[in-house]
C-alpha cells in the first residue's frame, strides 16, 4: 500500500542543517500493523508526517499503490489524505469550542462529505467508543482518555484505509492507554492498516512488525521487536 524509497528530510536551523530522515526505505502492506520506535528526536514523527502526505521530503519518494504522492498538486494530495488517512496525535488537536459530535463531523466536512440526518454513522461510532452520552460536551468537559477517544473517532469516521498514530498513549494513564491500544488492535483485526509511532517498547509489541529509527536512519535490526508475532491482547 505504502512504499518509501530513499526518503530524506532536512530542516535548516540557525546553527546548521538537521537530518530528520536519511535515505529511509520501507514498505507497509495493506492490513499491516507496524510500530515505529526510536529515541526522542530520531525522526519518527517526521517520517509519519511524510507517510501521510503532510510534509514534503527533501529527497526520495512516498508511493501509494505505485504513485508518488509528492508529484501530485497540493489539492489532490489533500483530498487523498482526507479520503484515505486517519491521523491520531498525542495532543488530540480537538477544536475547543466545538462539541464532541461537531469535532468528529469536521473530518467528514474536510473530506468533502456532508452529514445526513443520521450523521453518517457518527452517533453509532461514538456509542461504540463509550462516548454516546458525551456527544454534546465540549473537549474541556471530558477526561483525557475521553478526549483521545474523540480524536480516534474523528480519524475513523471517514473510514480511512490507514491509521497513522503518533504517540497516542503518551499523555494517558496505564488503564486508559490500554483501552486506546485495544481499539487500534481491533481496528487492525478488522483489516485497517495501522502505523504507530511510540517510544514505549511494550506498546510497540502490539505490532506485527517494528521499524526502529535512530538519527533518521532505519536500523538493520529494526525489522521487528517480535516479527510475525500475533497481535497480543492488552487487558484494560
Amino acid at each position: 500500500m505504502l512504499e518509501v524509497r530513499q526518503l530524506c528530510k532536512q530542516f535548516r536551523k540557525k546553527h546548521g542543517v538537521v537530518d530528520a530522515a536519511r535515505a529511509v526505505s520501507l514498505s507497509i502492506a495493506d492490513g499491516e500493523f507496524v510500530s515505529i520506535t526510536g529515541p526522542s528526536g530520531s525522526g519518527k514523527s517526521t517520517l509519519l508526517l511524510m507517510l501521510g502526505g503532510m510534509s514534503s521530503p527533501t529527497a526520495g519518494t512516498v508511493l501509494w499503490n505505485g504513485q508518488n504522492i509528492y508529484r501530485w498538486g497540493f489539492t489532490r494530495r489533500a483530498q487523498w489524505r482526507a479520503e484515505n488517512i486517519g491521523f491520531v496525535f498525542q495532543s488530540f488537536n480537538l477544536v475547543p469550542y466545538l462539541t464532541v459530535y461537531e469535532n468528529v463531523s469536521l473530518a467528514l466536512h474536510i473530506s468533502g462529505r456532508t452529514t445526513g440526518s443520521n450523521g453518517d454513522g457518527i452517533a453509532p461510532l461514538l456509542e461504540s467508543m463509550g462516548l454516546g452520552d458525551r456527544s454534546q460536551h465540549l473537549p474541556n468537559e471530558l477526561s483525557i482518555g475521553q478526549q483521545q477517544r474523540v480524536a480516534l473517532a474523528r480519524a475513523l469516521v471517514k473510514n480511512p484505509q490507514i491509521i497513522l498514530a503518533d504517540e497516542p498513549t503518551g499523555n494517558l494513564d496505564r488503564d486508559t492507554a490500554a483501552g486506546v491500544l485495544n481499539l487500534l488492535k481491533n481496528l487492525n483485526q478488522q483489516g485497517k492498516t495501522v502505523v504507530l509511532v511510540t517510544h514505549d517498547l511494550e506498546v510497540a509489541k502490539l505490532a506485527r512488525r517494528n521499524v526502529r529509527i535512530v538519527n533518521g536512519c532505519v536500523q538493520p535490526d529494526g525489522t521487528g521487536i517480535q516479527d510475525s508475532h500475533p497481535v497480543r491482547s492488552i487487558s484494560s
